[in-house]
């Protein structure tokens, strides 16, 4: 089953992805495996602790920084503790006019795996990519979540899964549970 917390930002996402032409792109991601069935041109996942986007851009061995279209990072940006330097690393990786997308957590139980440091909502995550070097008018910010799904996330089993026959998928923006952000490099 899906999770509740993911479900509407999946399907967000995944259309902005697809309208960007995202099947034409080399991509990378930074930790997780969210992307890896987007059907882009090609494919490579750089897993923390062998990769860390606090030190540096990712580089050949001759060090060369490697270049994307497009960058991932699925609900990783909540555990770093540089996430201002670790946007400039990004930025550095990304091709002219390349993108970078990203979600991260807001109203979900503290995740200490391997630290728990910040959280944004959509708003937070738009003036976090600004502070990075974005243009504002090349951002793209969005948030889901409701009172019943934050009730569900203070449930003993977590994250809660969806249950199509009960969970509500309205939009209280007053409550956001995940944002997420696509950016685009000036």
């Amino acid at each position: 089953m899906a999770s509740l917390n993911r479900m509407m930002m999946n399907r967000r996402s995944r259309k902005m992805l697809k309208d960007i032409g995202v099947s034409d792109m080399d991509v990378a991601e930074i930790s997780g495996v969210w992307g890896k069935n987007l059907n882009a041109k090609s494919y490579v996942n750089y897993r923390y602790p062998g990769i860390d986007i606090c030190e540096g851009p990712v580089k050949y061995e001759d060090g060369e920084i490697l270049t994307y279209d497009l960058i991932l990072a699925s609900q990783v940006w909540s555990h770093l503790d540089r996430p201002y330097l670790a946007l400039k690393h990004v930025q550095e990786m990304l091709r002219p006019g390349g993108y970078f997308w990203l979600s991260v957590p807001f109203f979900m139980p503290h995740n200490p795996s391997p630290v728990d440091c910040s959280r944004w909502n959509a708003r937070g995550l738009k003036n976090l990519l600004i502070e990075g070097g974005f243009p504002e008018e090349n951002i793209q910010a969005a948030q889901w979540g409701n009172r019943a799904a934050g009730h569900r996330n203070m449930e003993d089993q977590w994250p809660p899964e969806h249950n199509e026959e009960t969970d509500d998928l309205d939009n209280d923006q007053n409550f956001p549970i995940i944002a997420w952000a696509l950016a685009r490099k000036g």
